[in-house]
């Protein structure tokens, strides 16, 4: 931290308090003994939505827990799965440390743990966010669910090879 009156960057920090919207510290500049206050804040990062059509809106969890409730309402599906589902999510996608995401990978990231959740909802969000235009696209969609079933289920059924000794 430079300080205001001599430019020096050697200074102390006297005081450390927490204030509303981060910490307030009182310093000591090294060089010129004359006293000031900086502010330190978390930086959040807006992060904006790009549709499909090129259109750009903030994130909204809301919107998004939304979307997977319709997709599993009338469903044996716990508010709870969906919370951690969405914050799951959410983190994913600040994770990625980028102000603007596309629409297309939010949906993926949905559908990922919609599959893990309930085959249904899947199906339901999937026939939304790839906009199936009729019941050949969803009958596709279904086999594609059934095949990654079986071959998962053949995965947990396999026994595993013993680690064979190095020559």
């Amino acid at each position: 931290m430079n300080c205001p009156f001599c430019n020096s960057s050697e200074s102390r920090v006297i005081d450390t308090r927490d204030v509303p919207d981060g910490v307030r510290r009182r310093r000591e500049c090294s060089n010129c003994h004359q006293r000031f206050t900086t502010y330190e804040r978390i930086a959040t990062i807006n992060l904006l939505i790009v549709k499909r059509d090129g259109r750009r809106e903030e994130f909204d969890r809301d919107k998004l827990l939304k979307s997977m409730r319709i997709a599993c309402s009338k469903r044996a599906v716990s508010a709870e799965q969906l919370e951690q589902a969405a914050r799951d999510i959410e983190a994913a996608l600040y994770a990625m440390g980028k102000a603007e995401i596309k629409s297309l990978l939010v949906g993926r990231l949905v559908m990922d743990h919609l599959q893990e959740i309930d085959d249904v909802a899947y199906v339901r969000y999937a026939s939304v966010y790839r906009r199936f235009q009729d019941v050949t696209n969803m009958a596709e969609e279904i086999q594609q669910l059934l095949e990654r079933k079986r071959r998962e289920e053949e995965q947990k059924n396999q026994i595993p090879l013993p680690l064979q000794a190095e020559m």
